[in-house]
C-alpha cells in the first residue's frame, strides 16, 4: 500500500481574517468525499489522503466557493494555498499545483505499478471507470515495460524449453542452437504481436489496447462482456468499435512470422490466420481472466472506489 499523505491548510477572507464553521470536501480517484469543518483559528486538516489527484473545495454561506486541485506524494504534508473567499456569487477555481496533464499522468503511474502475485505485469487493464485516453508515448511505454520486463524473459524462456523438450518446430534442430532459435522465434512472436496490436495500430486507428475492466453485473454479462472485448475496443474518444488494431496485429505479427519459422513449418497465409485466430482466442481466454481473477492477485492495485459500467 502507498504510504498516506495529508493535505492541511487555513480559510480566511479577501482581507486576511480567519473564517471559522467553512465546509471542506476532499475529493480523490473515485474515493468517499471526505469533508472537514474549518476551526476558530480557521484550520483544518485531512490526515489521511491518498497519493495521487486530488480535489478540494472550500464553501461558506456569503462566499463563492473556492476549488483547487494538486497531486500528492506518498507520504507528503501538503499545505494547501489559495483559500482566500471572496464575497461573490460566482464560483472560482485555482489550479495550484498540478495540470490536467500531470493528473493524467499520475493516473498512467499507479496503472503501471500492477503486478499479478506482485510479480506478473498487468499493465493492460485499468480498473478505472471513465480513465482519459493514453497518449502516444503512453502507448510505447506500455510497449517497453511489458515486453522487456524480466518476467517476460523468464517466461519466454521456461516455454521454449517446452518446445524444446516436446520437439516442437523439428526445423530448429536440438541443443543450444535449437533452444535459442526457439526463444528468439517466442520473443518475437510476443513483441511482434504487442508492437502491431497494442501500440503502432492503436496510435494510428486512436484506438484504446487496455482492457476496460467491468466488474459488475451477473456472470453471463460479464463473460459475454469479456468474450467480446477480443474483437471490440475503446477508441480514443470513448466509443466501443470494432478492435481493428487487435485483429490486424495478430494478423500482422502472423504474416512476420514466416520469415522467422523453420522452412518446413512455413505455409504463407495459412499460418498466419492460423496465429491470428490464436492471438483472437488467447485475447478472449485472458479477458475471462482479468474480469474475474486478475484483480484480487493484483496486490498493488491503486484503491479504486468504482469500476468501469
Amino acid at each position: 500500500m502507498p504510504t498516506p499523505a495529508s493535505i492541511h491548510g487555513a480559510v480566511t477572507d479577501s482581507s486576511g481574517a480567519v473564517r471559522e464553521g467553512a465546509h471542506i470536501e476532499l475529493a480523490q480517484a473515485e474515493q468517499p468525499v471526505k469533508t472537514a469543518v474549518s476551526a476558530g483559528d480557521g484550520s483544518f486538516q485531512f490526515p489521511s489522503a491518498l497519493p495521487g489527484g486530488f480535489k478540494l473545495t472550500v464553501t461558506l454561506a456569503g462566499f463563492a466557493s473556492k476549488t483547487i486541485y494538486g497531486v500528492l506524494q506518498p507520504g507528503e504534508s501538503f499545505e494547501a494555498q489559495g483559500l482566500a473567499l471572496v464575497v461573490a456569487a460566482a464560483s472560482s477555481e485555482v489550479h495550484v499545483t498540478a495540470s490536467e496533464a500531470e493528473i493524467t499522468q499520475e493516473q498512467f503511474h499507479q496503472e503501471e505499478q500492477q503486478r499479478v502475485l506482485g510479480i506478473v505485469p498487468n499493465y493492460y487493464v485499468t480498473y478505472v471507470a471513465h480513465p482519459p485516453p493514453l497518449t502516444p508515448k503512453q502507448k510505447f511505454s506500455l510497449l517497453l515495460k511489458t515486453e522487456f520486463d524480466p518476467f517476460n524473459f523468464a517466461a519466454t524462456g521456461i516455454f521454449a524449453g517446452i518446445q524444446q523438450a516436446t520437439n516442437s518446430w523439428k526445423g530448429y534442430g536440438q541443443g543450444m542452437q535449437g533452444y535459442g532459435k526457439r526463444y528468439g522465434a517466442g520473443f518475437a512472436n510476443g513483441f511482434d504481436n504487442t508492437l502491431l496490436g497494442s501500440a503502432l495500430l492503436p496510435l494510428l486507428l486512436r484506438q484504446d489496447p487496455r482492457y476496460f475492466y467491468k466488474g459488475t453485473g451477473t456472470t453471463r454479462a460479464r463473460v459475454l462482456y469479456a468474450v467480446a472485448n477480443a474483437f471490440v475496443c475503446k477508441g480514443d474518444n470513448g466509443r466501443w468499435q470494432p478492435d481493428y488494431s487487435g485483429i490486424l496485429g495478430g494478423l500482422g505479427a502472423g504474416a512476420i512470422s514466416n520469415l522467422y519459422m523453420p522452412a518446413g513449418s512455413r505455409n504463407g497465409v495459412t499460418v498466419t490466420f492460423e496465429n491470428g485466430g490464436l492471438a483472437m482466442a488467447g485475447g478472449a481466454l485472458q479477458n475471462l481472466f482479468q474480469e474475474f481473477l486478475v484483480r484480487k492477485l493484483t496486490p498493488r492495485l491503486p484503491n479504486y472506489g468504482g469500476s468501469n459500467p
